[in-house]
Parts: C-alpha cells; sequence; structure tokens
C-alpha cells in the first residue's frame, strides 16, 4: 500500500461498489441459471449447465437509488438487532457494569492481561465455528472498547479479537451450518464429515490469528488512560460504590448464555435475537438503577450511536441487489468457473478457492454462495476426478477467508466505522494474515487431494 494512502470514507466506498455494480450491468451480458428447490437444503439452487442468455435489464442511476433502500429492507432483520443490541449495550454501560466488569477482569489477571486478548478471541472464534457469528458482534462495541481502553491496546485489537477471529473460526469450521453445513448438503455429503480434518486446521488458522493479534497489540501498547473511564462514569451518572452494576454484570452474562443457547439449540432467528438485547437494555436499565426516563435516554442513546454502523450493512446488501436487478451475477459466476474444467485436478482445487474468493466480493452472503457455486463445481468436480470434500473445502476458505478483508463486507465495514478504526489501518493488519491464512487453506486442499478426505 502506497505510503499515506487513505481509502475513502466507507460510506463512499460502498456507494462507490453499488455504482460500479450499476455500471456493469451496462457492460457484462445479462444470463442467469435455472434453478430448482433442494429439499435437502430448502433453497433455491442453480442447475448445472442451465445458464443461458436473457434479455438486458441495466440499471440506471434513478434504479440504482431505489436499490440502496431494497437493500436495507433486505437487511432490515440484521440492521434492527444491531439497532436494539446497541441500545441495550448503551444501557449496560451507562449502569457502570462493563466498567466493574473489566475492572474485575483485570485484578483477576494482574500481571497476565496479555492472556485476555487470546481468550476473548478464542470465544469469538468459537461463536464463529458454531454459528457463523459476525453481526451480532457490532454491538459489543462498547465491551470491547471499555476492555481495550482499560488494557492500554489500540482499539484495533478489539476488531481482530472478535469479528476477525470470529471470520476465521467460520471459515475453517468444522460445523459452520451456514458455510460447511449447506455446502455438503449440496454436496450430498454426510454432515459433520470430514470433521477431523477440518479441526486441525482450524486450530493452527486461529491459534496463528490470535498470536498475531497479541503480538500487535502488545507492540502498540500505551498506559490506560484510567482518568477517561472515570470522567465517563460521572457524566454517566454511574455510582462507584453501588452493588448494581455486578447485579447488572450477572444480567448480561445471563443474556449471553441465553443468546448462545438460543442461537446453537434452538435455530433462532435475528428477531428472536433482537427480543432478547431489547429485554436486556429494559431490566438492565431499571435494575442498575436508571428508571423508564434513564433507560429510554440510554436506547436513544446507543441507537444515535450505532446508527452508521448499521446503515453501512443495508447499503452493502444492495451491492447484490443492483447486481440481481441487472441479471449479471449468474453470467459473473458462469464466467468464473468455466474455465476450470481445463485444468488438473490440484490446479481445479486450487482455482475454485481463487473463485469463491472472487465471488465472495459481489456476493457477501456465505449461504447464499453456497448455494449460487456448489450445485455447479460439484459435478464439475465430478468430472475431474476431484473429491467432492475438497470441493466444499474450498468453497470454505475462499469465501470465508475473504470475509476478512473485503470492503463489500458489511459486518467489516460497519465494525471498523463503530470503532473508528480506519480501512487502511484494517487492511495493513489484515491482509498479510489473510495471505498466510490462504496459503494455510491452500495446504489443506491439496493435501486433502493427497490424503483422500
Amino acid at each position: 500500500m502506497l505510503k499515506g494512502f487513505r481509502f475513502p470514507h466507507p460510506l463512499v466506498l460502498i456507494v462507490g461498489f453499488i455504482i460500479l455494480a450499476a455500471a456493469l450491468s451496462y457492460v457484462l451480458p445479462a444470463g442467469e441459471f435455472s434453478r430448482h428447490l433442494d429439499a435437502a437444503t430448502g433453497r433455491q439452487v442453480v442447475v448445472a449447465g442451465s445458464y443461458h442468455a436473457v434479455p438486458a435489464t441495466p440499471v440506471g442511476p434513478l434504479d440504482m437509488l431505489v436499490d440502496i433502500p431494497k437493500g436495507l429492507a433486505d437487511a432490515a432483520a440484521v440492521v434492527f438487532l444491531i439497532f436494539l443490541a446497541g441500545g441495550a449495550f448503551t444501557v449496560v454501560d451507562q449502569t457502570g457494569a462493563l466498567r466493574f466488569g473489566v475492572d474485575w477482569l483485570l485484578r483477576r489477571a494482574h500481571g497476565r492481561e496479555v492472556l485476555v486478548i487470546p481468550l476473548v478471541g478464542t470465544l469469538f472464534a468459537t461463536m464463529g465455528a458454531l454459528e457463523n457469528m459476525g453481526e451480532e458482534i457490532i454491538p459489543l462495541v462498547p465491551v470491547l472498547l471499555v476492555l481495550m481502553r482499560r488494557l492500554g491496546y489500540p482499539v484495533l485489537t478489539a476488531v481482530a479479537a472478535s469479528v476477525g477471529a470470529a471470520f476465521v473460526g467460520a471459515a475453517f469450521s468444522p460445523i459452520n451450518p451456514f458455510q460447511v453445513g449447506i455446502a455438503q448438503k449440496l454436496a450430498q455429503l454426510p454432515l459433520l464429515s470430514g470433521g477431523g480434518y477440518r479441526l486441525g486446521f482450524l486450530l493452527v488458522a486461529v491459534g496463528g490469528w490470535l498470536w498475531a493479534t497479541t503480538r500487535h497489540a502488545v507492540r502498540h501498547r500505551q498506559v490506560p488512560d484510567l482518568a477517561l473511564d472515570q470522567n465517563e462514569a460521572a457524566a454517566a451518572g454511574v455510582a462507584p460504590a453501588s452493588a448494581r452494576p455486578g447485579l447488572v454484570l450477572l444480567l448480561m452474562l445471563a443474556a449471553f448464555a441465553a443468546f448462545a443457547y438460543g442461537v446453537v439449540q434452538l435455530h433462532w432467528e435475528f428477531e428472536q435475537m433482537s427480543a432478547l438485547f431489547l429485554g436486556l437494555g429494559i431490566v438492565a436499565g431499571l435494575l442498575g438503577g436508571r428508571g423508564f426516563t434513564g433507560t429510554a435516554e440510554g436506547f436513544i442513546a446507543g441507537f444515535r450511536d450505532i446508527a452508521f454502523s448499521a446503515i453501512l450493512v443495508g447499503f452493502a446488501r444492495a451491492i447484490f441487489v443492483v447486481l440481481e436487478q441487472g441479471h449479471i451475477v449468474d453470467t459473473i459466476v458462469n464466467g468464473l468457473a468455466a474455465p476450470l474444467a481445463h485444468l488438473p485436478v490440484t490446479l481445479a482445487a486450487l482455482g475454485m478457492m481463487g473463485v469463491q474468493t472472487l465471488l465472495h466480493v459481489p456476493v457477501p452472503s456465505g449461504s447464499g454462495q453456497a448455494t449460487l457455486t456448489m450445485p455447479l463445481l460439484v459435478p464439475l468436480s465430478d468430472i475431474l476426478g476431484l473429491s467432492r470434500q475438497v470441493t466444499v473445502l474450498a468453497f470454505q476458505y475462499g469465501a470465508g477467508l475473504c470475509e476478512l478483508i473485503t470492503p463489500t463486507n458489511g459486518t467489516l465495514m460497519a465494525m471498523l466505522a463503530a470503532t473508528g478504526v480506519r480501512f487502511e489501518q484494517w487492511v495493513k493488519f489484515a491482509a498479510p494474515l489473510w495471505a498466510a491464512l490462504f496459503m494455510l487453506g491452500a495446504v489443506a486442499v491439496v493435501v486433502g487431494i493427497a490424503v483422500g478426505v
């Protein structure tokens, strides 16, 4: 990256991609695959070899502008989750519970503060591996910022140890239902098959990411500014001698436990998650002595602080809406996948990783990309004599790791906006690690071919 180069503002960057998507609808030929309902996944999947031209539907300037609110509407469940959870955690913060919890953690970790980062990162990586955690992390920014401030670590550490670790965990997961689960169903493989093989590379990947995150944090550590926390606590009206922050903290931990159980065992959607956080904020405000008015004001403050991050997710979704309206998503997929048929087996597998990486820029949904690409690549892998399990690996590593660096990832951009980390700062940190993890994924693919995974 050029010295002194600065990426545009996140909103400008995403709008630029929306404009590019609209421009491509005038350049690329319109086309689409036939689709059918897949009984195993309950999703519409493409029919291999069915790509055909359709009448061009270029997206004009007015249609492009209309697609932005359409993108917001498509992402409404996620957007409102971010709003409600952000408001709830602001209320929790105003009760003093976050500072209380951080103080308790730092007292227990005295002299071993550096262990806090791998501990937090392991938690988020585990949730990423279990349920593809992503957008749910954005409202936790107040918690993460208080923790990093008290430790003296840069705010970039908050991003790396949370969404960064979650993305890595999801990409290498043996059980992520939204990536490997859907891909294995579409490939007609037993669920959790190859789990032991994936688990080995997951441990290496997460360990490497957390080592690099901890190393960066320690190298850029500064003396914590405790006076800032005290001033903020006083401004929020927090009573340091009260037992209420401890009770609110216990309530928050109970809510996290309910969240994990609901997502993993009850398969909650975003609406149920939103309801949980709304209830958490209300009860926390009343239990913490904020009263009805103070609780309402806390929610409003949270809505205001998190608004930009939430809206970014909807704007990012609009990129795909424009591509769909222009009927060029399938054209892009077909154009990238077709050349793989002429490559040797190993090169074809690595090419699949590259194709999945490139496709994740315009198709930022992991499950959506699986339903779009696996029905095409599985028959191709059978023709080439490539294991279907390896084809799933190529999808996982290619698409999943792209989450770390693509500016069309609404979750990443929203998290950077919420923490105040510029995109070029993040890329400088994450790009070398992405390259190393991509190489690890390539090794897993090649070894998988050799050992017959």
